[in-house]
């Protein structure tokens, strides 16, 4: 047989998930092999990578698909459950489940909309229109696309650690951002154990000039305006000119309003942006492939 796309694993995927319990992608890997009834050679045929087999990461992107249209949910890194939604997905009986149909759901929408450049976000995401663009346009919206998957693929992966893990990985990225001087030196201030997080000083540069008050909370609430007075009164007790309050979850709308406020002496930086600068300064991730994307040099074909 032709080899399964990620659209044409969606809907056993679903359904493997319909009786209710938690499964691990490693149990649907093969579960859905033998139902989609995969040869030897099908199941172990290579990205061209080499680091993954193209069943197992279209199988992936299956799982990430339906999770961003909320039909499944994750309750730990590589475990997943079926939604409410997802069974009344199932209800209607749909022959298959692709781009389009998830496209109903606000929340996958948007998840696509953040893929695309933002001189394309006035024509709404439709999935028989993708192939309308150009390979360099297709490019840069999957690339952005993986960019996004990871970064969720890391918030679950956080979750999942203990606080004492995530005070470190909060080190480790503003070490690399440039903050805090050597690791030692920041290892001495920040760590200073709090409720699910961290609250400590670290040099705001390596001559310590200046010193950033950081507060690290490792939740799935929003963070409200409560805290983030909390965080203003935190400052004026330390005599901190500047902080940065960094959280898995979101800011409120209130809280940011809080922040500003006191111009720009507080930076908040919220789960979205948290995982995408881990992938940016190289935190918790590793290099797969890189593409080179060559052009014309004209210089070159200029006689002298």
């Amino acid at each position: 047989m032709t080899m399964p796309t990620y659209k044409d694993i969606m809907l056993p995927f679903l359904q493997c998930l319909a009786d209710g319990k938690v499964h691990s992608l490693k149990e649907l890997h093969q579960v859905l092999a033998d139902e989609l009834q995969l040869d030897a050679e099908e199941r172990t045929r290579q990205l061209p990578s080499g680091l993954q087999s193209i069943f197992y990461n279209r199988l992936g992107w299956a799982r990430t698909y339906l999770k961003k249209a909320l039909l499944i949910e994750a309750i730990a890194s590589g475990q997943f459950q079926i939604t409410e939604r997802g069974r009344s997905l199932l209800l209607q009986n749909p022959p298959r489940i692709d781009k389009y149909l998830l496209s109903q759901f606000p929340e996958f929408r948007e998840f696509k909309q953040q893929a695309r450049p933002k001189d394309d976000l006035s024509v709404p995401f439709d999935e028989g229109n993708e192939n309308d663009k150009t390979p360099r346009e297709m490019l840069h919206n999957y690339y952005q696309e993986l960019r996004n998957a990871l970064a969720d693929e890391l918030l679950q992966q956080i979750a999942d650690q203990s606080p004492k893990f995530f005070e470190h990985l909060v080190l480790d990225l503003l070490l690399k951002m440039g903050y805090g001087g050597s690791r030692e030196d920041a290892a001495e201030v920040v760590g200073k154990a709090g409720d699910e997080g961290i609250d400590g000083i670290i040099k705001e540069d390596r001559l310590g000039l200046d010193v950033i008050y950081v507060q690290a909370k490792r939740w799935k609430n929003s963070v409200g305006s409560p805290d983030i007075q909390g965080f203003i009164g935190a400052l004026q007790l330390k005599g901190a000119h500047k902080g940065i309050f960094i959280t898995t979850s979101t800011f409120t709308a209130a809280a940011r309003d809080v922040a500003s406020r006191i111009g720009n002496r507080i930076v908040l930086m919220d789960g979205i942006q948290l995982a995408q600068l881990m992938i940016d300064y190289g935190v918790g991730v590793a290099t797969e492939t890189v593409y080179e994307i060559k052009r014309i040099d004209s210089d070159y074909f200029v006689e002298g």
